[in-house]
């Protein structure tokens, strides 16, 4: 599918979809320096990378403080603030991330995409709370840490969003021994049988 097909089918305006071509641009130059996602899959960014952080944001929408945790290449927290950048102005987003060239290389697409962002280099467990309305992650632990993640960042009223693979319902499981939560799993528009979780009322067993 083209990047147009792709960018259409997300329904994005002709602003954000111009944000997300300088994102590309930059994430190809710091690619080869810090290997911020495989070789393989940069060919296929706006699939694999680009249409999965939107339909992150989709799930949710705007609120007041959005967290992505472990953001790395800026999946999906850099790509969530380009998005708010027209659609959601008013809302806050922090992106946690504790290698420092790593956040060297958000801080930077940040900048030249326009897009407004906290970037906090820290370890998420040592990070301050954040007091989110929404936590997000991709691809970062399991569900079970994830969750323990949650119970530091997240309000209690708030909602986490994790895209999880084929095994997410053995993840579930493993995480009811441990935690009390209801979870939404949205199917994923990008990858068949990968779902977005949507979690709330994280409490401990």
């Amino acid at each position: 599918m083209s990047k147009k097909r792709i960018l259409e089918s997300l329904n994005v305006s002709r602003e954000t979809m111009q944000r997300l071509e300088i994102f590309e641009q930059v994430i190809q130059k710091w690619n080869p320096k810090i290997n911020l996602v495989s070789k393989a899959s940069l060919d296929q960014l706006w699939t694999r990378h680009i249409a999965d952080s939107v339909q992150v944001f989709r799930c949710v929408g705007q609120v007041d403080h959005w967290v992505d945790i472990g953001s790395g290449g800026g999946f999906p927290g850099l790509i969530i603030s380009v998005l708010a950048a027209d659609e959601a102005p008013a809302m806050k987003v922090t992106l946690i991330e504790s290698d420092q060239r790593k956040s060297a290389f958000l801080r930077t697409a940040a900048r030249e995409c326009g897009a407004a962002v906290t970037v906090l280099t820290e370890r998420i467990e040592k990070a301050p709370p954040q007091n989110a309305d929404v936590l997000s992650a991709r691809a970062l632990a399991d569900l079970s840490l994830l969750l323990e993640f949650s119970e530091r960042h997240l309000k209690e009223a708030g909602t986490a969003v994790f895209p999880k693979g084929e095994s997410w319902k053995k993840e579930v499981d493993n995480a009811r021994e441990q935690w009390r939560f209801d979870a939404e799993p949205v199917r994923s528009l990008t990858e068949q049988e990968a779902v977005i979780l949507k979690i709330r009322g994280v409490a401990r067993v």
